[in-house]
């Protein structure tokens, strides 16, 4: 495929004189490039659905979420799954990020990580994949071959596999069990696929990993309620979802998360119900950690 030949690498018509506007109206020029990301994502919904559905799957059968880019494709990754211990209290290593080049191209590109197939595969290797995990390759132009490799070794093990692309039809797509294309037209800055595309994958790794979540019993009504309360604010943000899903005033609800060493979880179960925090904790197990489930036994 011509690089040249990509909705994501053709020129924008709307924005052939960034050069020359006002600052204020080349602000609004990629604002309004901007408020095309949205709608080109809800056009994939039904893909993106089947990817929270596997992600979540695969957190249930014990496996891990892997995702895997390059450049800004990997940094989003990398983004999205360093968010999601504190967010969510999951152990690190259960959702993974990896970048072409590995972590220093995080700050500094790689020159030519990208194009080699095996190391794909190489990095998938090294985290010693099993067919439990699911994979899921991110290229806004749909063709980098670090991605496409990576993809084809993670068929190979068995994995379900994910490709999130900007391009329709792209070589990822084509190499993945569930294709997110959000084609979000050409870019503002010809080619600069941090711009639209990169906004557009944000939006779809969002909804990935917080809907695998919600699904995995890390969410009660909407609250972030296996959350590690690790600094001041989170403190203060565990007692007011205490407040928020019980009605206590502020006083109780800090006197018991004190008893259940600021877990949330457990603090609302024994606040509607009487439980101690011993038994809270008893009963949130035996029902998988799904707070819901636990307060309608």
């Amino acid at each position: 495929m011509n690089l040249g030949s990509l909705v994501s690498e053709s020129r924008n018509p709307q924005t052939m004189d960034l050069d020359a506007l006002s600052t204020l109206e080349m602000v609004e020029r990629f604002n309004e490039q901007d408020a095309l990301v949205a709608q080109a994502v809800k056009a994939t919904l039904p893909a993106v659905a089947q990817a929270v559905e596997a992600a979540a799957g695969a957190l249930k059968a014990g496996g891990r979420i892997i995702y895997m880019g390059a450049g800004t494709s990997g940094r989003l990754g990398v983004l999205d799954a360093s968010e999601c211990p504190p967010t969510f209290g999951v152990p690190h290593g259960l959702v993974v990020g990896l970048i072409a080049g590995g972590p220093g191209a995080l700050l500094k590109a790689v020159e030519g990580a990208e194009d080699n197939p095996q190391l794909g595969a190489n990095d998938l290797k090294s985290l010693q994949l099993t067919a439990q995990d699911l994979v899921v390759g991110l290229a806004a132009s749909g063709r980098t071959p670090y991605v496409i490799g990576g993809l084809q070794y993670a068929r190979a093990v068995g994995c379900k596999t994910v490709a999130v692309s900007c391009n329709p039809d792209s070589p990822i797509a084509r190499e993945a069990d569930i294709a997110i294309s959000p084609v979000v037209g050409p870019e503002a800055l010809t080619g600069s696929t941090r711009l639209k595309s990169g906004t557009a994958q944000k939006l779809v790794l969002n909804m990935i990993s917080t809907g695998a979540m919600v699904k995995f019993g890390k969410v009660y009504q909407n609250l972030m309620v296996d959350m590690k309360a690790t600094n001041v604010k989170l403190v203060d943000r565990a007692c007011r979802m205490v407040m928020e899903a019980t009605g206590v005033a502020r006083e109780e609800a800090q006197a018991v998360l004190e008893q259940t060493g600021y877990e949330v979880k457990p603090a609302i179960l024994m606040v509607l119900t009487g439980l101690d925090a011993q038994a809270a904790q008893q009963r949130l197990a035996a029902h998988g950690g799904f707070l819901r489930a636990a307060l309608q036994q």
